[in-house]
């Protein structure tokens, strides 16, 4: 198994334990699109395993939505590999769009897709705890689409219940920054599955924008992130986060 950077892997420790996102016995299931932030948290809580003085169980699930760009089957003998437990669910999202989508984003539409899913699949197999790759820059350009375009402060929350009460979300890599997951996917040589979705990819996006305007400011202040994510703290937390029972 490749090995994670120490800074990589103490992020994401943290990140765990400032927000009680693992407990002793936790079976985790991890959403893996096969991008180098989802392989990258797959070899992160794998090490951690390994080190923890608590025990829990890690598997991971891939949604494709049959987009003709994306292709995941590299990942079915990666994770034979591992040892890790892989679960494939394939299913005509792109085409469920195009027939019943009203007033949505197509990326929404799947996101929202994709999330069922998971929680779908994580129920089938008793995994209490989904884990998700969105890392402190995904944090941060929500923060701040959510102040600029809704006017509201709101970003992603780093542990929470999800609607039904029976799946903790987490997301371990709230302190990780993209460039890190991206330099470990490359140095390490992750077979990272690119996904080309026309309809995310086809013109610029609010997201992508504001990728670029960080960007520019973190030139200027390179403490930029260390200022958000203290700014962002109360919000990724929403007080302590819920535990489900058992």
């Amino acid at each position: 198994m490749v090995k994670a950077p120490k800074a990589l892997l103490a992020k994401t420790g943290r990140a765990i334990g400032d927000y009680a996102m693992i407990r002793d016995g936790d079976r985790v299931l991890l959403g893996l699109s096969g991008g180098k932030d989802s392989l990258s948290l797959l070899h992160a809580l794998l090490a951690l395993r390994q080190r923890a003085p608590i025990r829990f169980e890690l598997a991971a699930a891939t949604v494709d939505p049959q987009s003709p760009d994306y292709d995941p089957s590299p990942l079915k003998p990666y994770l034979a590999e591992l040892g890790v437990p892989y679960f494939y669910v394939s299913q005509p999202i792109v085409e469920q769009a195009a027939r019943s989508m009203q007033g949505d984003s197509f990326c929404a539409y799947c996101s929202r897709m994709r999330r069922g899913i998971l929680y779908r699949v994580a129920r089938e197999q008793g995994c209490k705890v989904l884990a998700l790759a969105q890392h402190l820059d995904d944090l941060a350009e929500t923060f701040l689409m959510s102040a600029f375009f809704g006017g509201k402060l709101r970003t992603m929350k780093a542990h929470y219940l999800n609607d039904a009460g029976d799946i903790r979300v987490i997301r371990p890599f709230a302190y990780v920054r993209e460039r890190q997951a991206a330099a470990f996917a490359r140095s390490a040589g992750l077979p990272v599955v690119h996904e080309n979705c026309p309809a995310c990819f086809a013109g610029p996006t609010e997201r992508m924008h504001m990728k670029q305007v960080l960007a520019g400011m973190e030139a200027q202040n390179p403490r930029l992130f260390a200022s958000l994510l203290s700014a962002m703290r109360p919000l990724m937390a929403d007080g302590d986060p819920p535990l489900a029972p058992g």
